[in-house]
C-alpha cells in the first residue's frame, strides 16, 4: 500500500506540474523517476532503461526521418501545389489541413506542421485575412493525421510496445489506419466545412500587409569628417551613444557591405544603413552628428545578398531562448544574427528590441550570414516562417529519400523486422547518402520528448507493478458495472482525451496504457480496443493550447486566447468519440 501511495502521489504532482507549465516537461518527468527510483518503488539499475526502450528508438528514428524527408525536396513540391489551390476558404483550409494530415501520419507531427506554417500564413496575407483562420485548422489536422499509422506521433509507438508487453505481437505500422483513417477524415471534413467558422476572427495589423515592413524603420545616416564614430568598431555604436540601433549594411566606396560584423571599422564616408525606431534614431543623430541621408529607395536588398539574408522565425514552446532577451541570448555574438523586429500575437512589438523577452510563439525578423541562419535556428529552438531570398534545405533527392523511408516503412508494415530496427537502419542509410548530416541527425531529435519518454515508461511500469494501475481499472469497471462494456470503453477514451488536454500526450499514453490493460482484464475483454482507445484519446488534444507543442506553435501568430480552442474543440472531440467507438468495436472487437 506504501509503494501504491507514493506512486500515487509521484503521479498527482506530475500531472499538477505538467498542467502548470512551470517546470519544463522533461524535468518533470526526470522528477517523478527519480522519486520511485529513490524510495525503491524502481530498482536504481533499471531506473533508466526507458532510454533504451523500442518506443524512445523508434520517436528518434522518426524525427530524423522527417528531416530527411524535408531535405530531400519532396516537402517543396506539396507546398508549391497548395499554394495553387485557389481563394476560396473552404478549398484552401481542406487541402493544407489535407496536406498537414498526410504529412503527419508518416513524420513528426510538429515538422508537418512547421512545414506548412509558412504556406498558410502567406496564404492568409495574400487574401487579405487573418492567418487565424489557417492555422489552428492545420494545427488540428497534424494530431488527426498522427492517429493513423504507427509512426504517427509517439503514443502509438508506446500502445504498441505495451501490447507486446503484454504477451501479443506489436501494432504493425499500420494498424492504427483502420480507425485513425477514418477518424481524420471525418475531423478534416468537420474543421473545413463548419468548424473553422467556430474559431473567433483573430483581426490583427498584420492581417492585410507583411508582418514587417522592415524599410519602415530603416535609415541611411552617413559618417562625416571628423565624426566620433570614424574610426570606432560597429560594436562601439551602442556603448557611445546608448541608443539601440542595428547597423545592417554599410556603403563604402559605392561597395556594399551586408550584415558587416561587429569587429568592423567605421570610417569617413561610409554611409551605415541601420535598423531603428524614430527615438532611437534621434538619439543616435544627437550623440554623433551623423548626417541623415533618409530612407529613400531602401529595400530588403540594402540588406540581403547572396551570402546575407533576412528570415521570419517562430519560437517554439521549448525553446533555450525562452524569456530572454536578445542581448542576453548572445544572438549577435555566438550565433551571428541580427535581430530586426519582434512580432506578438500577430502584431510588431514597438519596444526597444533589447528590452523583450521572448516566449513561446514570438515571430522573430532575423538577419546573417545564410549558413549562419540554417546552423542556428535549430540551435535557438526557433522554426523558420516566411524565408526571404533564403533557402534552408538540402539536395534534391526524392528519391532516394522516398525510397529508403518507403522500404523501411514496407519491411515494417510486414511484420519481417521490428519497426525500430528497420528505421534506425533508414537513419543510417540516409546519413550515408548525405540526404542528413550528421549535425542536423542530432539536431534534429527532440530531446525534451526523449527524456520524457524515457523517464516516464518506468514510472508507467511502477503504477502497474505497485498496483495502482489494477486499482484504477478496478474503480472505473465498477463505477460503469451498470452499463454495456462498450461504456466503459467511451469511458476510457474521454478520460484519456481529458487528461491528453493538460498535460503531454506521451505522458497521457504512459499513464493510461496500463489502467486500459487493467479494465480488459477485469473485464475478460481483449486488450486491442482499449489500448487503441487511449490512443486516439492521447492525440485529442484539441480544448487547450497546452496539450500539444502544435497547438501551442500557432497560438501567438493566430493571435489566439487560450479559450479560443475549446470552441471548436469540443465539437471535434465529440465527432471523434461517435466515430472512433463503432470503428474500434467493428476492427478490434472486444470478445
Amino acid at each position: 500500500m506504501l509503494d501504491m501511495a507514493i506512486v500515487f502521489g509521484t503521479l498527482i504532482l506530475a500531472l499538477v506540474l505538467f498542467a502548470t507549465g512551470k517546470i519544463r516537461y522533461d524535468i518533470v518527468a526526470l522528477i517523478a523517476l527519480l522519486i520511485v527510483t529513490i524510495t525503491g518503488i524502481v530498482d536504481p539499475m533499471d531506473a533508466f532503461l526507458g532510454f533504451g526502450h523500442p518506443a524512445v528508438i523508434t520517436v528518434a528514428a522518426v524525427l530524423i526521418l522527417s528531416k530527411g524527408l524535408q531535405n530531400s525536396g519532396l516537402i517543396d513540391i506539396l507546398t508549391r501545389w497548395v499554394a495553387r489551390v485557389g481563394d476560396g476558404e473552404v478549398r484552401q483550409i481542406f487541402s493544407l489541413t489535407g496536406i498537414v494530415a498526410i504529412l503527419s501520419a508518416f513524420m513528426n507531427n510538429i515538422g508537418a506542421l512547421a512545414l506548412m506554417m509558412p504556406v498558410a500564413i502567406r496564404t492568409a496575407r495574400k487574401g487579405g485575412r487573418s492567418p487565424s483562420s489557417l492555422l489552428m485548422p492545420i494545427a488540428f489536422g497534424s494530431l488527426l493525421g498522427g492517429m493513423v499509422t504507427l509512426i504517427g506521433t509517439p503514443p502509438n509507438i508506446i500502445i504498441a510496445s505495451y501490447r507486446a508487453q503484454s504477451g501479443s505481437d506489436p501494432f504493425l505500422i499500420f494498424d492504427f489506419a483502420y480507425v485513425g483513417v477514418g477518424v481524420a477524415i471525418c475531423g478534416i471534413l468537420f474543421i473545413s466545412f463548419f468548424g473553422w467558422r467556430l474559431i473567433p476572427p483573430r483581426q490583427s495589423p498584420a492581417s492585410k500587409e507583411e508582418l514587417f515592413a522592415v524599410k519602415d524603420y530603416l535609415t541611411e545616416v552617413r559618417v562625416p569628417e571628423k565624426s566620433k564614430l570614424a574610426g570606432k568598431l560597429v560594436l562601439d555604436i551602442g556603448a557611445a551613444t546608448e541608443a539601440e540601433v542595428v547597423v545592417v549594411g554599410i556603403i563604402r566606396d559605392g561597395r556594399k557591405i551586408v550584415a558587416p560584423s561587429s569587429l568592423e571599422k567605421i570610417l569617413e564616408g561610409d554611409i551605415l544603413i541601420i535598423e531603428a525606431d524614430s527615438g532611437d534614431l534621434q538619439t543616435l543623430l544627437d550623440a554623433t552628428r551623423l548626417e541623415l541621408v533618409g530612407k529613400a529607395d531602401i529595400s530588403e536588398e540594402m540588406i540581403g545578398s547572396d551570402t546575407v539574408g533576412i528570415i521570419e522565425a517562430i519560437v517554439k514552446p521549448d525553446s533555450p531562448i525562452l524569456d530572454r532577451t536578445a542581448y542576453s541570448a548572445n544572438l549577435r555574438w555566438i550565433y551571428g544574427l541580427n535581430l530586426l523586429a519582434v512580432a506578438r500575437e500577430g502584431g510588431r512589438i514597438r519596444d526597444r528590441l533589447n528590452r523583450i523577452r521572448f516566449q513561446p510563439g514570438d515571430i522573430l525578423l532575423l538577419q546573417g550570414k545564410k549558413d549562419a541562419l540554417q546552423s542556428a535556428l535549430p540551435k535557438i529552438g526557433c522554426l523558420p516562417l516566411a524565408e526571404r531570398g533564403l533557402r534552408i534545405g538540402g539536395k534534391k533527392m526524392i528519391l532516394l529519400a522516398v525510397g529508403i523511408f518507403g522500404t523501411a516503412l514496407g519491411i515494417s508494415a510486414l511484420g519481417i523486422m521490428p519497426v525500430q530496427i528497420t528505421f534506425s537502419v533508414a537513419v543510417v542509410l540516409m546519413i550515408l547518402t548525405s540526404i542528413v548530416s550528421l549535425r542536423d541527425a542530432y539536431e534534429s531529435v527532440e530531446w525534451p520528448i526523449i527524456i520524457l519518454l524515457g523517464a516516464m515508461i518506468p514510472v508507467g511500469q511502477a503504477l502497474e507493478t505497485s498496483g495502482g494501475a489494477a486499482l484504477i481499472a478496478g474503480s472505473i469497471v465498477a463505477g460503469a458495472s451498470v452499463f454495456p462494456p462498450e461504456a466503459t470503453l467511451v469511458l476510457l477514451l474521454i478520460i484519456t482525451m481529458f487528461l491528453s488536454d493538460l498535460v503531454n500526450n506521451a505522458a497521457s499514453a504512459v499513464l493510461m496504457a496500463p489502467i486500459a490493460i487493467g479494465i480488459a482484464l477485469d473485464l475478460g475483454a481483449s486488450i486491442d480496443p482499449f489500448l487503441m482507445a487511449v490512443a486516439i484519446g492521447a492525440s485529442c488534444a484539441f480544448l487547450t493550447p497546452i496539450g500539444h507543442q502544435s497547438n501551442t506553435l500557432v497560438m501567438r501568430p493566430g493571435g489566439y486566447l487560450f479559450t479560443d480552442y475549446w470552441r471548436m474543440g469540443v465539437m471535434l472531440e465529440i465527432i471523434i468519440v461517435i466515430v472512433s467507438i463503432p470503428l474500434l468495436l467493428i476492427f478490434w472487437p472486444m470478445y
